[in-house]
Protein backbone atom coordinates (compact mmCIF):
# COMPACT_ATOMS: atom_id res chain seq x y z
CA UNK A 1 0.00 0.00 0.00
CA UNK A 2 1.22 3.52 -0.72
CA UNK A 3 1.35 6.32 1.76
CA UNK A 4 -1.89 8.27 1.86
CA UNK A 5 -1.70 11.54 -0.04
CA UNK A 6 -2.35 13.71 3.06
CA UNK A 7 0.26 11.87 5.14
CA UNK A 8 2.77 12.13 2.27
CA UNK A 9 2.37 15.90 2.27
CA UNK A 10 3.04 16.00 6.02
CA UNK A 11 6.18 13.87 5.62
CA UNK A 12 7.46 16.12 2.82
CA UNK A 13 6.77 19.23 4.90
CA UNK A 14 8.57 17.81 7.95
CA UNK A 15 11.55 16.78 5.82
CA UNK A 16 11.72 20.25 4.32
CA UNK A 17 11.65 21.84 7.78
CA UNK A 18 14.40 19.52 9.01
CA UNK A 19 16.52 20.32 5.95
CA UNK A 20 15.95 24.04 6.45
CA UNK A 21 16.90 23.72 10.11
CA UNK A 22 20.09 21.87 9.20
CA UNK A 23 21.02 24.55 6.66
CA UNK A 24 20.31 27.27 9.22
CA UNK A 25 22.45 25.50 11.82
CA UNK A 26 25.34 25.17 9.40
CA UNK A 27 24.93 28.77 8.30
CA UNK A 28 24.95 29.97 11.89
CA UNK A 29 28.11 28.02 12.65
CA UNK A 30 29.80 29.49 9.59
CA UNK A 31 28.50 33.06 9.75
CA UNK A 32 27.92 33.69 13.46
CA UNK A 33 30.38 36.00 15.25
CA UNK A 34 33.32 33.94 16.44
CA UNK A 35 36.68 34.23 18.12
CA UNK A 36 39.41 31.63 17.74
CA UNK A 37 42.44 31.75 20.01
CA UNK A 38 45.32 29.41 19.19
CA UNK A 39 47.89 30.01 21.94
CA UNK A 40 51.60 29.37 21.64
CA UNK A 41 53.00 25.88 21.91
CA UNK A 42 56.65 25.21 22.46
CA UNK A 43 59.44 27.31 23.88
CA UNK A 44 59.53 31.09 23.70
CA UNK A 45 62.75 31.94 21.86
CA UNK A 46 65.24 34.20 23.66
CA UNK A 47 66.07 37.63 22.25
CA UNK A 48 68.68 37.27 19.54
CA UNK A 49 71.45 39.48 18.21
CA UNK A 50 71.46 38.64 14.51
CA UNK A 51 74.41 39.18 12.25
CA UNK A 52 74.35 42.61 10.59
CA UNK A 53 72.97 42.48 7.06
CA UNK A 54 69.94 41.34 5.11
CA UNK A 55 68.04 38.53 6.84
CA UNK A 56 65.60 37.57 4.09
CA UNK A 57 62.36 38.26 2.24
CA UNK A 58 58.83 38.15 3.62
CA UNK A 59 55.41 38.30 1.93
CA UNK A 60 53.94 40.34 4.77
CA UNK A 61 55.02 43.17 7.08
CA UNK A 62 56.25 42.18 10.56
CA UNK A 63 56.17 43.86 13.95
CA UNK A 64 59.12 42.88 16.15
CA UNK A 65 58.11 42.01 19.74
CA UNK A 66 60.90 42.09 22.35
CA UNK A 67 63.42 40.96 19.75
CA UNK A 68 61.90 37.46 19.99
CA UNK A 69 58.87 37.22 17.72
CA UNK A 70 57.37 38.70 14.58
CA UNK A 71 53.68 39.65 14.51
CA UNK A 72 51.64 40.00 11.31
CA UNK A 73 48.12 41.04 10.37
CA UNK A 74 45.71 39.58 7.81
CA UNK A 75 42.16 40.68 7.11
CA UNK A 76 40.65 38.78 10.05
CA UNK A 77 43.70 37.41 11.85
CA UNK A 78 46.69 38.50 13.90
CA UNK A 79 49.44 35.92 14.24
CA UNK A 80 53.11 35.50 15.15
CA UNK A 81 56.09 33.43 14.07
CA UNK A 82 59.54 32.87 15.56
CA UNK A 83 62.40 33.61 15.88
CA UNK A 84 62.64 37.27 14.93
CA UNK A 85 65.60 36.63 12.62
CA UNK A 86 64.07 33.75 10.67
CA UNK A 87 64.95 34.03 6.99
CA UNK A 88 61.38 33.31 5.85
CA UNK A 89 57.91 33.38 7.35
CA UNK A 90 57.32 30.09 9.17
CA UNK A 91 54.43 28.20 10.80
CA UNK A 92 52.53 30.49 13.21
CA UNK A 93 53.66 30.33 16.83
CA UNK A 94 50.29 31.68 17.95
CA UNK A 95 47.19 33.01 16.23
CA UNK A 96 44.14 35.11 17.08
CA UNK A 97 41.19 35.29 14.69
CA UNK A 98 37.78 37.03 14.76
CA UNK A 99 34.78 36.81 12.44
CA UNK A 100 33.19 38.72 10.76
CA UNK A 101 35.09 41.77 12.03
CA UNK A 102 38.26 42.86 10.23
CA UNK A 103 41.61 43.96 11.64
CA UNK A 104 41.86 47.75 11.51
CA UNK A 105 45.07 48.42 13.44
CA UNK A 106 47.83 46.63 15.38
CA UNK A 107 50.32 48.22 17.78
CA UNK A 108 53.06 46.49 19.79
CA UNK A 109 54.36 47.97 23.03
CA UNK A 110 56.60 45.93 25.28
CA UNK A 111 55.23 42.38 25.33
CA UNK A 112 51.65 43.51 24.59
CA UNK A 113 50.09 43.40 21.12
CA UNK A 114 47.11 45.75 20.84
CA UNK A 115 44.56 45.00 18.14
CA UNK A 116 41.69 47.14 16.93
CA UNK A 117 38.80 45.76 14.88
CA UNK A 118 36.26 47.16 12.46
CA UNK A 119 33.41 46.68 14.97
CA UNK A 120 35.25 48.85 17.52
CA UNK A 121 36.40 45.96 19.71
CA UNK A 122 39.83 46.37 21.30
CA UNK A 123 41.67 43.15 22.12
CA UNK A 124 45.03 43.13 23.91
CA UNK A 125 47.10 39.99 23.38
CA UNK A 126 50.05 38.69 25.33
CA UNK A 127 52.72 38.85 22.65
CA UNK A 128 54.61 35.96 24.19
CA UNK A 129 51.71 33.50 24.21
CA UNK A 130 48.96 34.90 21.98
CA UNK A 131 46.43 34.64 24.82
CA UNK A 132 43.86 37.40 25.34
CA UNK A 133 44.91 39.79 28.12
CA UNK A 134 41.74 41.90 28.00
CA UNK A 135 38.89 43.07 25.77
CA UNK A 136 37.14 46.43 25.65
CA UNK A 137 34.62 48.29 23.51
CA UNK A 138 36.03 51.31 21.70
CA UNK A 139 34.97 53.84 19.07
CA UNK A 140 34.30 52.25 15.70
CA UNK A 141 36.96 53.19 13.15
CA UNK A 142 34.59 53.47 10.22
CA UNK A 143 36.72 51.12 8.10
CA UNK A 144 37.91 47.54 7.96
CA UNK A 145 41.22 46.14 6.75
CA UNK A 146 42.66 49.10 4.86
CA UNK A 147 46.11 47.73 3.96
CA UNK A 148 47.41 46.11 0.80
CA UNK A 149 48.39 42.45 0.85
CA UNK A 150 51.52 43.01 2.98
CA UNK A 151 49.39 44.40 5.82
CA UNK A 152 51.94 47.20 6.30
CA UNK A 153 49.30 49.91 6.43
CA UNK A 154 47.69 48.20 9.44
CA UNK A 155 50.81 47.26 11.45
CA UNK A 156 53.29 49.99 10.47
CA UNK A 157 50.88 52.88 10.02
CA UNK A 158 47.74 52.18 12.09
CA UNK A 159 45.20 54.97 12.37
CA UNK A 160 43.41 56.13 15.52
CA UNK A 161 45.36 54.04 18.04
CA UNK A 162 48.20 55.47 20.17
CA UNK A 163 50.04 54.86 23.43
CA UNK A 164 51.71 57.15 25.99
CA UNK A 165 52.65 57.25 29.66
CA UNK A 166 50.92 59.47 32.20
CA UNK A 167 52.63 61.56 34.86
CA UNK A 168 52.53 58.57 37.21
CA UNK A 169 54.31 56.37 34.67
CA UNK A 170 51.30 54.18 33.89
CA UNK A 171 50.81 53.38 30.20
CA UNK A 172 47.62 54.55 28.50
CA UNK A 173 46.04 53.45 25.23
CA UNK A 174 44.25 56.21 23.31
CA UNK A 175 41.71 55.29 20.60
CA UNK A 176 39.71 57.56 18.31
CA UNK A 177 36.93 57.18 15.79
CA UNK A 178 33.98 59.14 14.39
CA UNK A 179 34.60 62.13 16.66
CA UNK A 180 35.05 60.01 19.78
CA UNK A 181 38.25 59.89 21.82
CA UNK A 182 38.84 57.34 24.59
CA UNK A 183 41.63 56.59 27.05
CA UNK A 184 42.20 53.08 28.48
CA UNK A 185 44.58 51.67 31.05
CA UNK A 186 47.02 49.59 29.05
CA UNK A 187 47.39 47.08 31.89
CA UNK A 188 43.75 45.94 32.04
CA UNK A 189 41.68 47.82 29.43
CA UNK A 190 39.77 49.87 32.00
CA UNK A 191 38.28 53.02 30.45
CA UNK A 192 39.83 56.10 32.06
CA UNK A 193 38.15 58.95 30.19
CA UNK A 194 36.21 59.94 27.10
CA UNK A 195 35.94 63.10 25.01
CA UNK A 196 33.39 63.37 22.21
CA UNK A 197 32.89 65.95 19.50
CA UNK A 198 31.60 66.40 15.95
CA UNK A 199 33.04 63.70 13.69
CA UNK A 200 33.94 66.13 10.92
CA UNK A 201 35.88 68.53 13.12
CA UNK A 202 38.57 66.49 14.87
CA UNK A 203 41.76 65.10 13.37
CA UNK A 204 43.82 62.96 15.71
CA UNK A 205 47.53 63.69 15.62
CA UNK A 206 48.90 61.28 18.24
CA UNK A 207 50.49 61.37 21.67
CA UNK A 208 53.55 63.22 22.93
CA UNK A 209 56.63 62.07 24.81
CA UNK A 210 55.53 64.10 27.84
CA UNK A 211 52.18 62.33 28.18
CA UNK A 212 49.68 64.41 26.20
CA UNK A 213 47.17 63.64 23.43
CA UNK A 214 47.21 66.01 20.46
CA UNK A 215 44.17 66.62 18.25
CA UNK A 216 43.43 69.21 15.58
CA UNK A 217 40.02 70.91 15.76
CA UNK A 218 39.23 72.55 12.42
CA UNK A 219 35.80 73.80 13.55
CA UNK A 220 37.24 76.30 16.03
CA UNK A 221 39.82 78.31 14.06
CA UNK A 222 42.18 75.36 13.43
CA UNK A 223 43.24 74.79 17.02
CA UNK A 224 45.51 72.03 18.30
CA UNK A 225 44.34 70.72 21.67
CA UNK A 226 46.72 68.97 24.04
CA UNK A 227 45.02 66.72 26.62
CA UNK A 228 46.40 64.93 29.63
CA UNK A 229 46.71 61.29 28.58
CA UNK A 230 45.66 60.00 32.02
CA UNK A 231 42.53 62.15 32.48
CA UNK A 232 41.57 63.55 29.06
CA UNK A 233 41.54 67.10 30.46
CA UNK A 234 42.57 69.84 28.01
CA UNK A 235 45.87 71.36 29.13
CA UNK A 236 46.78 73.64 26.20
CA UNK A 237 45.09 75.06 23.12
CA UNK A 238 47.38 76.29 20.36
CA UNK A 239 46.69 77.78 16.94
CA UNK A 240 49.46 77.11 14.40
CA UNK A 241 50.54 80.46 12.93
CA UNK A 242 50.52 81.10 9.18
CA UNK A 243 49.10 77.66 8.37
CA UNK A 244 45.67 78.70 7.11
CA UNK A 245 42.21 77.57 8.12
CA UNK A 246 42.87 73.88 7.42
CA UNK A 247 46.54 73.26 8.26
CA UNK A 248 48.39 70.03 7.66
CA UNK A 249 49.96 68.88 10.93
CA UNK A 250 52.52 66.07 10.83
CA UNK A 251 53.90 64.43 14.01
CA UNK A 252 57.69 63.99 14.13
CA UNK A 253 60.11 61.98 16.23
CA UNK A 254 57.59 59.34 17.34
CA UNK A 255 58.61 56.05 19.00
CA UNK A 256 55.82 54.13 17.29
CA UNK A 257 53.50 55.55 14.60
CA UNK A 258 52.17 58.82 16.07
CA UNK A 259 52.92 57.70 19.64
CA UNK A 260 55.20 59.51 22.10
CA UNK A 261 56.18 62.15 19.54
CA UNK A 262 58.63 64.98 20.22
CA UNK A 263 57.79 67.39 17.41
CA UNK A 264 55.36 68.63 14.76
CA UNK A 265 55.49 70.19 11.33
CA UNK A 266 52.68 72.52 10.26
CA UNK A 267 51.97 73.70 6.73
CA UNK A 268 49.21 74.99 4.52
CA UNK A 269 47.56 72.43 2.21
CA UNK A 270 49.74 71.73 -0.82
CA UNK A 271 52.94 73.20 0.64
CA UNK A 272 56.00 70.94 0.43
CA UNK A 273 57.62 72.54 3.47
CA UNK A 274 56.27 74.29 6.53
CA UNK A 275 57.31 75.16 10.05
CA UNK A 276 58.87 72.76 12.54
CA UNK A 277 58.04 72.71 16.23
CA UNK A 278 59.30 70.95 19.34
CA UNK A 279 56.82 69.64 21.87
CA UNK A 280 57.07 70.03 25.62
CA UNK A 281 55.14 71.64 28.45
CA UNK A 282 52.92 74.43 27.16
CA UNK A 283 52.80 75.54 23.52
CA UNK A 284 55.11 74.12 20.84
CA UNK A 285 58.47 75.86 20.38
CA UNK A 286 59.75 76.83 16.90
CA UNK A 287 62.46 74.55 15.47
CA UNK A 288 63.57 75.86 12.03
CA UNK A 289 65.77 72.80 11.41
CA UNK A 290 62.52 70.80 11.07
CA UNK A 291 60.93 73.12 8.50
CA UNK A 292 61.99 71.08 5.46
CA UNK A 293 59.52 68.41 4.41
CA UNK A 294 62.18 65.67 4.34
CA UNK A 295 63.69 66.45 7.76
CA UNK A 296 63.04 64.22 10.73
CA UNK A 297 63.58 64.21 14.48
CA UNK A 298 65.43 61.55 16.46
CA UNK A 299 65.35 62.36 20.15
CA UNK A 300 66.69 65.93 20.34
CA UNK A 301 68.50 65.78 16.99
CA UNK A 302 67.04 67.04 13.72
CA UNK A 303 68.29 65.13 10.66
CA UNK A 304 67.89 66.27 7.08
CA UNK A 305 69.43 66.95 3.70
CA UNK A 306 71.18 70.29 3.15
CA UNK A 307 72.25 70.65 -0.47
CA UNK A 308 73.10 66.98 -0.91
CA UNK A 309 74.82 66.73 2.48
CA UNK A 310 73.10 64.84 5.28
CA UNK A 311 73.33 66.85 8.50
CA UNK A 312 72.36 66.59 12.13
CA UNK A 313 71.45 69.63 14.21
CA UNK A 314 70.58 70.20 17.83
CA UNK A 315 66.87 70.74 17.33
CA UNK A 316 66.47 73.30 20.13
CA UNK A 317 69.42 75.53 19.25
CA UNK A 318 69.89 74.85 15.54
CA UNK A 319 73.60 74.20 16.08
CA UNK A 320 75.11 71.79 13.59
CA UNK A 321 76.31 68.61 15.30
CA UNK A 322 77.58 66.58 12.33
CA UNK A 323 77.55 66.26 8.55
CA UNK A 324 77.96 63.41 6.07
CA UNK A 325 78.85 64.42 2.54
CA UNK A 326 80.05 60.96 1.55
CA UNK A 327 76.65 59.31 1.15
CA UNK A 328 75.27 61.15 -1.87
CA UNK A 329 71.51 61.54 -2.03
CA UNK A 330 69.76 59.53 0.65
CA UNK A 331 66.24 58.95 1.85
CA UNK A 332 65.42 58.48 5.54
CA UNK A 333 63.51 55.21 5.78
CA UNK A 334 62.86 54.94 9.50
CA UNK A 335 64.10 56.02 12.91
CA UNK A 336 64.33 54.40 16.31
CA UNK A 337 66.12 55.34 19.55
CA UNK A 338 69.84 55.55 18.81
CA UNK A 339 69.47 54.84 15.08
CA UNK A 340 68.51 56.62 11.88
CA UNK A 341 68.21 54.39 8.81
CA UNK A 342 68.83 55.93 5.38
CA UNK A 343 68.82 54.46 1.87
CA UNK A 344 71.27 55.56 -0.82
CA UNK A 345 70.58 55.72 -4.55
CA UNK A 346 72.60 52.51 -4.91
CA UNK A 347 70.18 50.82 -2.47
CA UNK A 348 72.71 50.63 0.36
CA UNK A 349 71.15 50.72 3.81
CA UNK A 350 73.21 52.99 6.07
CA UNK A 351 72.47 53.17 9.78
CA UNK A 352 73.86 56.16 11.65
CA UNK A 353 74.10 57.27 15.25
CA UNK A 354 71.79 60.33 15.25
CA UNK A 355 73.83 62.13 17.93
CA UNK A 356 77.23 61.91 16.24
CA UNK A 357 76.53 60.86 12.65
CA UNK A 358 78.86 57.88 13.12
CA UNK A 359 78.13 54.92 10.91
CA UNK A 360 76.81 51.87 12.74
CA UNK A 361 76.45 49.67 9.66
CA UNK A 362 76.25 49.74 5.89
CA UNK A 363 75.34 47.02 3.39
CA UNK A 364 73.38 46.53 0.14
CA UNK A 365 69.68 46.16 0.85
CA UNK A 366 69.28 43.42 -1.74
CA UNK A 367 68.41 39.72 -1.65
CA UNK A 368 69.93 37.23 -4.09
CA UNK A 369 69.44 38.38 -7.67
CA UNK A 370 66.59 40.82 -6.87
CA UNK A 371 68.66 43.80 -8.02
CA UNK A 372 68.19 47.48 -7.20
CA UNK A 373 65.38 48.35 -9.61
CA UNK A 374 62.84 49.23 -6.93
CA UNK A 375 61.67 52.12 -4.78
CA UNK A 376 60.90 51.98 -1.05
CA UNK A 377 57.34 51.91 0.20
CA UNK A 378 56.37 51.84 3.87
CA UNK A 379 59.20 51.06 6.31
CA UNK A 380 59.54 50.12 9.96
CA UNK A 381 62.36 49.84 12.51
CA UNK A 382 62.52 48.36 16.02
CA UNK A 383 65.10 46.61 18.20
CA UNK A 384 67.80 47.10 15.56
CA UNK A 385 65.72 45.47 12.81
CA UNK A 386 64.52 47.27 9.71
CA UNK A 387 61.86 46.12 7.26
CA UNK A 388 60.78 47.91 4.09
CA UNK A 389 58.34 47.29 1.26
CA UNK A 390 59.88 47.21 -2.21
CA UNK A 391 57.72 48.70 -4.95
CA UNK A 392 58.05 48.67 -8.70
CA UNK A 393 59.74 51.80 -10.00
CA UNK A 394 56.64 53.00 -11.84
CA UNK A 395 54.09 51.84 -9.27
CA UNK A 396 51.15 54.15 -8.71
CA UNK A 397 48.63 54.30 -5.85
CA UNK A 398 45.83 53.02 -8.09
CA UNK A 399 47.74 49.95 -9.29
CA UNK A 400 46.69 46.52 -8.11
CA UNK A 401 49.05 44.64 -5.82
CA UNK A 402 50.70 42.70 -8.62
CA UNK A 403 51.65 45.89 -10.44
CA UNK A 404 52.44 47.74 -7.22
CA UNK A 405 54.86 45.39 -5.43
CA UNK A 406 58.19 44.21 -6.79
CA UNK A 407 57.42 40.52 -6.30
CA UNK A 408 55.41 38.01 -4.24
CA UNK A 409 57.75 38.56 -1.27
CA UNK A 410 58.21 42.34 -1.42
CA UNK A 411 59.26 42.95 2.20
CA UNK A 412 62.99 42.79 2.91
CA UNK A 413 64.07 42.35 6.55
CA UNK A 414 67.52 43.38 7.77
CA UNK A 415 69.51 43.63 11.01
CA UNK A 416 71.46 46.84 11.53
Amino acid sequence: MGVPKGRRRIVVAVAALLALGAVAAVGYRVLAPAEVVTPARGTLPPPVTPAIGVIGRLPVAPLIVEGRLRVYAAQRQVYADRPADSRHRVTPYWSYRRWPAQVNGVLATGSTVLTRWSDGKLVALDGRTGEVAWRADGPTPGAGFTARRTGAGVVWDPQGIFVASGADGRAVLVVSGEGRLRGYALADGRELWRADGPAGCRTDLGTTADGRVATLDTCTAATVEFRDVATGAVLTRWRPPAAGAEPVVTPLGCLTPRSQCRGLRTSAPGDAAGRGWLLGAGEPVPAPTLDAGDSTLVGEIAVGDDGGVLKGWAARTGKERWRRGDLGRVRVLAIEPGRVHVLTDQRDLVTLDPTTGAQRSRFPLTVGQDGIGWVPGLAYAADGYLAVERLRERAGPDDDDQAYFLMAEPVVLAAT
